[in-house]
C-alpha cells in the first residue's frame, strides 16, 4: 500500500473543463507537449514521443514512450495504467522497457518499479478544473526515491507541466 505521506502534488486552476482535461491526459501523443522534464534534466525533455496512437480507455492498459535521459541515452518505458475514473483521475506505473531502461538487468523488464504519476481532476466553477499532479514513490527502491529526493526533485517539472496544460487548454 502506497505511502501517502512521501507523495508528491502540485495543483493548478485550469480554466477548462475535466472532460476537455482528461482527454489530452488520456493521450499519450500529446504527453510530450505537456513534458516538463526539461526543468529537472537541465537539458532537453525526457519525453521523446509515444510509440503507439492508442488512447489510454482504463486500468490494465499499456502505452509506450521513448524517453532520453543523459547518462542513459534513448530508452523506452512501458506505462501500466493503474488508475483510469474518466474525467477524474488517471495514473500509471512506468516500467523499463528495453535494456537500457532496465539499467542492464538491475531493473527488470516490463516489472513497475515502485514510482506512480497520476492526476486528480476536481471541478471548480462552471468551466474550470483544479488539477493535481501527484508522483508516488513510496513502494520504489531507496536509491530510487534518493534519487529523487523522494519526488521532491520533480516538483518543478510538475509545475512546467502544469503550466504547458494550461497553455494547451486555452488554444
Amino acid at each position: 500500500m502506497p505511502d501517502d505521506s512521501l507523495q508528491v502534488r502540485v495543483s493548478r486552476r485550469i480554466e477548462a473543463s475535466a472532460d476537455r482535461i482528461f482527454e489530452i491526459l488520456a493521450n499519450p501523443q500529446r504527453h510530450t507537449d505537456l513534458d516538463g522534464s526539461s526543468h529537472y534534466t537541465g537539458e532537453g525533455k525526457m519525453l521523446q514521443g509515444a510509440v503507439s496512437n492508442d488512447i489510454i480507455t482504463g486500468v490494465g492498459d499499456i502505452f509506450i514512450m521513448k524517453m532520453h535521459f543523459e547518462g542513459v541515452g534513448d530508452y523506452v518505458m512501458q506505462n501500466h495504467v493503474v488508475e483510469y475514473e474518466p474525467n477524474r483521475r488517471i495514473g500509471w506505473e512506468p516500467a523499463p522497457g528495453d535494456e537500457a531502461a532496465s539499467d542492464d538487468g538491475r531493473f527488470p523488464i516490463g516489472i513497475p518499479s515502485g514510482h506512480r504519476w497520476s492526476y486528480e481532476l476536481t471541478p471548480d466553477g462552471a468551466d474550470a478544473t483544479v488539477v493535481t499532479e501527484i508522483y508516488d514513490d513510496s513502494l520504489a527502491p531507496e536509491e530510487l526515491r534518493e534519487a529523487t529526493n523522494n519526488g521532491k526533485e520533480w516538483i518543478d517539472t510538475m509545475t512546467a507541466t502544469l503550466a504547458r496544460l494550461d497553455e494547451i487548454c486555452r488554444q
